[in-house]
């Protein structure tokens, strides 16, 4: 059985380079890409659907499950870290990285709070993934499955390199231990005008 980590289509505010509210949607562009995902899932055997609440994820696990069939459910445990005051500033207005900071933001959340939060979201995965007969697809932000990612044991990914999180991008990996990594970051089911701007921003 396997784990599909599904980052969120794309917003105005990524393309925008902008630390994102917690009730930004998809843009048109990222309801495209959230069409093109679920009917590449369409063919799959997925057994369950997990999201974050927030608008741009959730709006990307329902054309999930309009196609699928399958029940929604959602968790505030998937959310993005959360940037406090500093969402809806731009990126670039910062003088050192947001995205890489150790302490919390006014208001935010520190890289120790947010990597509790998502061990958490982790094992809530795990056991939904349990009661399934087949792949649970689990639709959150970038950041977020970096995390989870980097919190993979090395025995079985022991060469991983994390890229830049694409929109609508599927991760795989195994649900049981060592959890070993099966697709990294793939976007096949995007077509050139489907493709995110290369400067858009991933997280936050």
């Amino acid at each position: 059985m396997a784990i599909w980590l599904v980052r969120h289509g794309e917003t105005a505010l990524n393309a925008a380079r902008i630390l994102q509210p917690a009730d930004t949607p998809l843009s048109p562009h990222g309801l495209r890409q959230a069409q093109a995902l679920a009917e590449r899932l369409a063919s799959e055997p997925i057994a369950g659907l997990l999201s974050s609440d927030l608008p741009r994820a959730e709006q990307t696990a329902q054309a999930i499950a309009r196609l699928s069939g399958l029940p929604l459910q959602t968790t505030t445990l998937l959310h993005e870290r959360s940037f406090g005051d500093w969402r809806g500033q731009p990126y670039d207005s910062f003088s050192a990285d947001p995205l890489a900071m150790n302490g919390a933001p006014p208001g935010g959340e520190s890289v120790a709070q947010f990597a509790e939060r998502c061990r958490q979201a982790f094992d809530h995965v795990l056991q939904l993934q349990r009661g399934l007969a087949g792949p649970l697809v689990v639709v959150t932000h970038g950041l977020v499955i970096r995390q989870m990612l980097m919190a993979l044991p090395r025995t079985a990914n022991s060469t991983l390199d994390l890229p830049r999180m694409g929109n609508t991008s599927v991760t795989i990996f195994d649900a049981a231990p060592p959890h070993a990594l099966r697709l990294l970051n793939c976007v096949r089911h995007l077509d050139g005008g489907l493709l995110e701007g290369s400067g858009s921003l991933s997280g936050g």
